[in-house]
Parts: structure tokens; C-alpha cells; sequence
């Protein structure tokens, strides 16, 4: 993980990107424009309440350390792109999320604009309850990953105001707040009913919240076939969990099971606790918000995992690696991985780098169904 400069008006920044490997940079052209458009307008020393969302690795929170920004953000890589590359001097607090969301009222909302279009109608009816009657939002994204009619969003919740000429294929938009919150809106939350027994439910930013997936629906009976052959008490964990779905079909299996949810999303952790909470209230369960398994997690029977091919507007397989690499460590003696994966990214070939067994138990023609395990003598 090698450092590039980002170099603007306020000054140089070396920045790192954790996890993204070495042709991955740290910032794109929306960040440069972010920064330039705040320092166009304000000074720190007209002591402005800067809040920033969904800061992506730390451009925007270090490049506005001057205004000593309060930082949140949906992904967890924030905290850590921070204690990567926040100098040693230079103190800043841990960003918030959707577990616990920072108090209004703001100056300055400098935000970077989500891919998806529910999430977008979500942050920016949260902005008018936390922005300043007086306040500004700037927003901003790569034009190539705006969401279609996001301008009519905007058009609809907020005041444009300004709307700046694109650069480098980036554009940001200047807006005063609007009147609608999120206390009116019926979408925040969506889901749907899996079995009798209980329904899912997710927050914008959930992956497959209104619908089943076809890979979890491949998946499903697999986990349920292995379950019944897991004793009361197994630790299961649902690794990179969404709303849930994996971890909460687990439960309806065997009740007694011990098990943990994780997820870089804050929002897919709070709508897996909440859908486990709902369902299952005795259940013994954990939620981690975290890049994968957290160092200190405990090992595992039973991993359950249907892992993203893409980080913000990056595509690969290099989420799904990480993932692999963290599970080989955490897994029990004789535990195994339960995986779905897109045909395409041939998960075949990459999971022996890391299992010293590796099956098929499933396939159709967009997705494959693997079980991995670590063995005596095999790769860890």
C-alpha cells in the first residue's frame, strides 16, 4: 500500500487506500472538487460547523481538518483510511455512522453523492434536519456514478442553488435545505417476507433490501441443509451480512445457534439487528461493524458468505480475497465457508489459495455455490 499526493489550494495530502491493492487510488476528481468549492466559500476562521458524508478515505475529513469537520460515514474504511494517513500530529475524532448519527444543526454539509438513488433520497432528507436554516450543502460525485434522475431528486428535496460546471468528469452541486425529512418518508425502510415467520427489513443503503438476491436464494437451501448437521451452541457468523438473510435463515434452522453479523455498512448492521431483534429476540447474536471479521473476533463453525464485487465505483475481486484470507484465519478446527459467488469471478481458482478443501455444492448459470475449508496441512 503505497502513498499518492493529492495536491490542492489548502495544501498536499499523502493518502493511502487500505485494502485496495496498488492501482487503486486513495481520492478521484469529485474529492479535488469538493475541497476547492468549500475553500471558495468559507474560511476556518469564520468558525463554520462543518459536518462531512460519506468521505470515502479520507480526502475530504483531513483536506478540511482547518474547519475541524465532524466526519460520517455509512462505510467503516473511513476509521480506518483515517488512522492511516491523519498525520501523527494532528488529532481527529472517529467519524460517526447510521448506529449512532451526529446532532444538527450545520453550517457546511459537504457530501459525497451515493450511487444509489434511495440512498441519495435518504441523505438528503437526513441533511434538511441537520442543516442550519442559513446553511449550505455541497455535493458532489463522478458524473459516471451518479445515480439516474438524481438531479430530479435533488430538484425535489432540496434548493439548488448553483449548479458548478463539471471538471475531470466530476460535478458538485450547491443546495440550502429543504423541508422534507426523513420523519415523512415511508421508504426508509423496505423489505420483504422470507418465510411465515418473520420478514426482512433494510435501510437505503442495504444491498437487496426490497428483494431476495438470486445468489442468496441459491445459497438459502445450502445453509439450511448444513445447519441441521451443527450442534446447539455453534458459532456462525454472516460475514458481510446485508440485511441479514443468511444469518437469520441459520436461526430459524436451529434457534441455539451463537451467532455474529458483520458488514463495512453501518446501515446493513443496524437492519440486520433490527430484523434478528424483531425475529428471534432470545437469539445469542453480535454485530460487528467492520472491513470483514474483526482481529479480535473469536473462531467460527461456520462462516456464511455472499461477498460484494464492487467498492464504490470499482469493480474486482479484490473485497472477495480480503474476505477469504480473514475467514482461513478465523474458522474452527473442522469449520468450514459457506459461499455464493457470480460464475464470472471464478472463485474457484482464488479460494484454493487460501483452503485446503474446496467443493461445489450448487450451481446455476449465473452462480456458484462452493464450500471451503482449512485443513491439517493445508493453506491458512
Amino acid at each position: 500500500m503505497t502513498s499518492e499526493v493529492l495536491t490542492f489550494s489548502g495544501g498536499r495530502l499523502p493518502l493511502k487506500r487500505p485494502g485496495g491493492g496498488h492501482t487503486l487510488r486513495a481520492w478521484d476528481a469529485a474529492d479535488e472538487q469538493l475541497l476547492e468549492q468549500v475553500l471558495e466559500r468559507c474560511t476556518p476562521q469564520s468558525h463554520p460547523r462543518v459536518l462531512i458524508i460519506d468521505d470515502q478515505f479520507g480526502a475530504l475529513t483531513l483536506g478540511l481538518a482547518p474547519f475541524s469537520p465532524v466526519s460520517f460515514a455509512d462505510s467503516c474504511l473511513l476509521s480506518e483510511s483515517l488512522v492511516i494517513n491523519a498525520p501523527a500530529d494532528l488529532s481527529i475524532p472517529a467519524p460517526k455512522s447510521w448506529l449512532e448519527p451526529p446532532e444538527g444543526p450545520f453550517d457546511l454539509v459537504v457530501m459525497r453523492i451515493p450511487r444509489q438513488l434511495d440512498y441519495l433520497a435518504c441523505l438528503l432528507r437526513w441533511v434538511n434536519s441537520v442543516l442550519a436554516p442559513e446553511g449550505k450543502l455541497i455535493a458532489g460525485g463522478m458524473i459516471k456514478h451518479l445515480p439516474s434522475h438524481s438531479a430530479d431528486v435533488f430538484g425535489e428535496l432540496v434548493n439548488t442553488r448553483e449548479v458548478c460546471p463539471a471538471r475531470k468528469k466530476a460535478r458538485v452541486v450547491v443546495a440550502a435545505r429543504g423541508e422534507d425529512t426523513l420523519r415523512e418518508w415511508p421508504d426508509f425502510w423496505r423489505g420483504y417476507r422470507l418465510s411465515s415467520r418473520y420478514e426482512l427489513s433494510g435501510m437505503p443503503a442495504v444491498f437487496a433490501r426490497a428483494k431476495l438476491d438470486i445468489g442468496s436464494r441459491l445459497l438459502l437451501p445450502v445453509i439450511e441443509r448444513k445447519i441441521a448437521d451443527l450442534a446447539p451452541g455453534a458459532r456462525v457468523l454472516d460475514l458481510a451480512c446485508g440485511n441479514g438473510v443468511l444469518g437469520l435463515t441459520a436461526l430459524a434452522r436451529n434457534p441455539a445457534l451463537e451467532i455474529a453479523f458483520a458488514d463495512v455498512s453501518s446501515q446493513a448492521v443496524a437492519s440486520a439487528r433490527h430484523n434478528v431483534l424483531t425475529a428471534f429476540p432470545d437469539a445469542v447474536a453480535s454485530f460487528y461493524h467492520s472491513d470483514g471479521i474483526p482481529e479480535a473476533a473469536d473462531r467460527y463453525d461456520l462462516v456464511l458468505l455472499n461477498p460484494p464485487f464492487h467498492e464504490g465505483g470499482v469493480v474486482g475481486d479484490h473485497i472477495a480475497l480480503r474476505l477469504f484470507s480473514q475467514v482461513a484465519r478465523h474458522l474452527s478446527p473442522g469449520g468450514c465457508m459457506l459461499l455464493v459467488g457470480n460464475r464470472h469471478l471464478g472463485y474457484h481458482r482464488s479460494l484454493r489459495h487460501y483452503f485446503g478443501q474446496v467443493r461445489q455444492l450448487d450451481a446455476d448459470p449465473k452462480f456458484v455455490v462452493f464450500e471451503a475449508s482449512v485443513q491439517e496441512g493445508g493453506r491458512s
